[in-house]
């Protein structure tokens, strides 16, 4: 790591003339670099990996962009470009198109693929972590990979892709991980410093455009933090605390005195919220438009704008309207006419063109960008967002509204956290446009002033591995690497890095504690004998005289004369004891009840310290166990381990069903399905309802073969699920039949407005589980024998049809 400030070093190395790169870039550009953008590109330049850390809005960008600029330098470099969700890869592929030109960019997105030898491509993780197990030649002169919104590495479901490209890559590419403000940034870092070899962490904590940060209060806007110059930073607002304490009013001296009688009598007043017609009304009348309100429900989302069109919110000029109506019919007009009304296409049309407008991942894909890009353009001035959108799409505002501060979590309401806080409110701000960004929390009865200005103040959250080994990828690192060398691989894991360090942390608190039980095993010495002895037949005593009175009435009679033959015994043990006629005795009972209370809370500490030893290769050593078990992996005589047969299938099928395909596919259990019951069984295989389903019923199953396949599908997937329990693994989720019969009808060529009535789903959701479908479908059609993989490849094709086949960037 560097010692020297972004300035220094960026001085030192201008004053050698070794960043002429860096240079003609900075010339190129509209703005000039923030000194984090500096550092990190003179890095860059000087051939190190970086990891940049900044506030959503900051402008990490930049740093990608000039990875790209310096790649494109050389006649051969390339450099991929990822991106944790297809949004996010369309958006960039379009802005390095613009930039490069169309011959000189490709898109790799799973079911997208555009001009995939070209010098500069975007994709999505997976599809990096696909093309380095099966080692793909587009790998050759690959100079630079960009990692954006590497804190993705977090989630539970997607997280381990990211360390698996992170280890994974060759290590001549450098990598440029790009990461919203985490609070352990360095630690990050010092395992990017491992595993990848030299690299920098620039860590920026300054918002590019200033925050400042209200609460509406009743009709009243008022500064979240003391702004008088005369507090400490991040002190609440006296007035806040004060309209919080008496129901959102400003008092004077004589009402206090009233409020305090009224008070007296068990008197309470409510504070009255505005609708949010006039709150847009207000934001309006402060010139703080453009602006993202987050409800945490697409519901939510789509009532809103209902409700403030029925209002008569209108926020667009004559000319813009028509502006708006062009785009909309230019960027649409491949979407077919008898779908229109079904996607609520004309109330959706209406709500541009005033200027209003939903985001939220329901919706039809084609229908969200389309929201982006009038956004960008100042066209559309109010949104109504779920937190999806906070997740790095370019779509800044200059004012954000939070109207609640929690949110469903799938099982019950929480509180946003700090580090969500951030992400949300980083939309607020547009670099070169405001001069600052403003949030705006609308008040409800209960909230804590206090508690909102911590919220408001902590920035950062931690960055946690959420790394577990799977089957796919057990069997990919084997052939490369056999079973011992795997091992290590996994054990450079950032998860392993984090419970390595949790380990020193807990092994010094151990030692600590050992301390002080030595100190307490001193204090409770007793001349007469062995006093922790003594003391251990006491707790013994004790605690079976607490569980006779507790389960007395409940217990049988000869339990109840066991436990009475214990009690005698423990008792003669205690008093026979030496230490029992101890005139100190109860001193040193008052010392050997810590030492016990000590000696519980260090055992705890170090069964954590053995089970997070190894944990990962604990966990891969149980996927090859089962793996060996069903003839993935062979074993010879000398215990060393390699890929079967059957294994090869498994190395190319990704996805958390990877097991349950790889065995259907070897038990030929589709052999006799055809194109649209096949796509039934991939969507079975893919869909996760949004809420439990209970048992599966026979009428959402096709009919025909489909059901006797589907029935010896699930037998399989008991099967396996119980193999894996059996071997210390988590298990699975049974199949799911919530979108097999719209799957099957929509396959058969039913109608959109029939398919999505089946499903009970949204355009947008039916569109992104088609899309997972179709991955399937596609891996099936390259790894399956006949019948099953000409079978997948007619199924693909019946399923991209209609809104699933629409797309901005094909």
């Amino acid at each position: 790591m560097t010692q020297l400030s972004p300035a220094e070093r960026y001085a030192a190395s201008k004053s050698r003339g070794q960043l002429p790169m860096l240079e003609a870039f900075r010339a190129h550009q509209r703005f000039d670099l923030d000194p984090f953008q500096i550092e990190a590109c003179a890095s860059i330049e000087q051939g190190r990996s970086v990891l940049v850390a900044a506030p959503t809005g900051a402008g990490k960008t930049i740093v990608a962009e000039f990875a790209i600029y310096l790649a494109m330098q050389d006649s051969r470099d390339k450099v991929f470009y990822t991106a944790p969700m297809k949004a996010l890869s369309n958006q960039k592929f379009q802005e390095l198109v613009a930039e490069y030109g169309a011959g000189e960019v490709g898109l790799l997105t799973g079911d997208t693929n555009i001009n995939s030898t070209a010098r500069i491509v975007v994709m999505t993780t997976e599809v990096l972590r696909n093309m380095l197990y099966a080692d793909s030649g587009l790998l050759k002169n690959l100079s630079h990979v960009v990692m954006d919104e590497v804190h993705y590495l977090a989630d539970r479901f997607r997280g381990a892709v990211w360390e698996e490209v992170i280890i994974h890559l060759p290590s001549s590419v450098r990598l440029v991980s790009l990461s919203a403000t985490v609070s352990n940034a360095e630690e990050f870092g010092d395992w990017l410093q491992a595993v990848r070899g030299d690299t920098d962490v620039i860590v920026s904590e300054e918002r590019p455009v200033p925050l400042e940060q209200h609460v509406l209060m009743r009709t009243k806007l008022i500064d979240l933090f003391d702004s008088s110059g005369l507090a400490a930073t991040n002190r609440v607002n006296p007035e806040l605390a004060q309209m919080a304490h008496y129901g959102g009013r400003t008092l004077n001296a004589r009402q206090m005195k009233d409020v305090g009688r009224y008070h007296s009598r068990g008197g309470r007043q409510d504070s009255v919220r505005m609708d949010r017609a006039d709150v847009v009304g207000l934001l309006e009348s402060r010139n703080l438009l453009p602006a993202i309100f987050f409800i945490f429900s697409r519901v939510g989302c789509d009532s809103a704008v209902r409700q403030v069109l029925r209002a008569g919110v209108r926020v667009t000029s004559a000319s813009e309207r028509d502006e708006i109506r062009a785009i909309v019919e230019d960027r649409c007009r491949t979407l077919r006419d008898e779908d229109l009304a079904v996607l609520g296409y004309w109330e959706w049309l209406e709500g541009l063109e005033r200027g209003v407008a939903a985001h939220h991942a329901g919706m039809l894909p084609a229908f969200k960008e389309v929201v982006e890009e009038l956004f960008r353009l100042k066209l559309v001035k109010l949104v109504f967002a779920t937190e999806t959108l906070a997740l790095g799409i370019n779509m800044p505002a200059r004012t954000v509204v939070l109207e609640k501060l929690e949110k469903f979590n799938g099982e019950a309401r929480v509180p946003i956290t700090p580090g969500e806080y951030t992400q949300l409110t980083g939309r607020a701000g547009r670099r070169g446009i405001d001069v600052e960004g403003h949030s705006v929390i609308q008040w409800v009865d209960g909230l804590d002033p206090q508690a909102v200005a911590s919220l408001a103040s902590r920035r950062t959250y931690p960055l946690n591995s959420s790394f577990t080994p799977t089957y796919n990828m057990a069997v990919n690192l084997i052939d490369q690497f056999g079973r011992e060398r795997t091992r290590e691989v996994l054990e450079s894991s950032f998860a392993q890095f984090q419970a390595d360090r949790a380990v020193v942390d807990l092994a010094r608190k151990v030692r600590t504690q050992q301390e002080s039980l030595d100190g307490y095993a001193k204090a409770m010495q007793c001349h007469l004998g062995d006093y922790v002895e003594y003391s251990s037949i006491r707790r013994e005593l004790t605690d079976l005289e607490r569980k006779s009175g507790v389960r007395g009435d409940q217990q049988s009679r000869g339990e109840r004369e066991r436990r009475q033959r214990q009690l005698v015994d423990l008792r003669k043990r205690m008093k026979q004891h030496p230490c029992h006629s101890c005139n100190d005795r109860e001193a040193h009972a008052r010392w050997a009840e810590r030492w016990w209370r000590l000696k519980k809370e260090t055992d705890k500490l170090t069964t954590q310290i053995r089970s997070r030893t190894g944990a990962v290769a604990k966990v891969f050593d149980r996927v090859t166990d089962v793996l060996l078990q069903l003839g993935y992996l062979v074993a010879n005589k000398n215990g060393q381990v390699s890929v079967a047969v059957d294994g090869r299938v498994l190395k190319r099928i990704y996805g958390e069903r990877d097991l349950l395909v790889a065995e259907s596919l070897r038990r030929g259990l589709w052999n006799e399905l055809d194109a649209p019951s096949l796509a039934a069984m991939a969507a079975s295989l893919i869909f996760e309802p949004r809420r439990d389903e209970g048992a599966p019923n026979e009428r959402n199953l096709p009919r025909g073969p489909f059901r006797e396949a589907f029935d010896q599908t699930t037998d399989l997937w008991a099967n396996l699920d119980d193999i894996e329990r059996d071997n210390r693994l988590p298990g699975s989720q049974p199949l799911s039949t919530g979108l097999t019969l719209a799957m099957y009808r929509w396959s058969q060529g039913a109608s959109l407005d029939s398919v999505l009535s089946l499903a009970d789903l949204a355009a947008g959701d039916f569109v992104r589980w088609s899309k997972q479908t179709i991955d399937l479908l596609d891996q099936l059609s390259v790894v399956a024998d006949s019948p099953v993989g000409a079978t997948a490849r007619k199924a693909l094709d019946t399923i991209m049809r209609g809104i699933v086949a629409y797309s901005s960037v094909a």
